[in-house]
């Protein structure tokens, strides 16, 4: 199976994203490098809004991903609540 990937400006909202996708996707392995934190997981990586909230102590909107993301790859499926990355083999 493939992997999927977010890679992220590494800043102080994006500490608290990657608490959450760690969080909700127990599997997935997350990558410091120089100003970019990539997180990777076979198959699917899930980012809830719930979860973000609670990490970052406020409302967030998961289209804000959008502000701090670098690059992503898999299939994408976004809605108000969440933001699914999946490869289907």
């Amino acid at each position: 199976m493939s992997k999927v990937y977010l890679a992220l400006q590494d800043n102080e909202e994006s500490h608290s994203i990657v608490e959450a996708v760690e969080e909700d996707n127990p599997n997935a392995t997350v990558i410091y490098q120089p100003a970019m934190i990539r997180i990777e997981n076979e198959g699917q990586l899930v980012i809830n809004r719930e979860t973000v909230e609670e990490k970052m102590g406020r409302d967030w909107e998961v289209q804000a991903l959008h502000v701090n993301l670098i690059t992503l790859g898999g299939n994408v499926d976004e809605d108000d609540d969440t933001l699914t990355l999946t490869w289907k083999d």
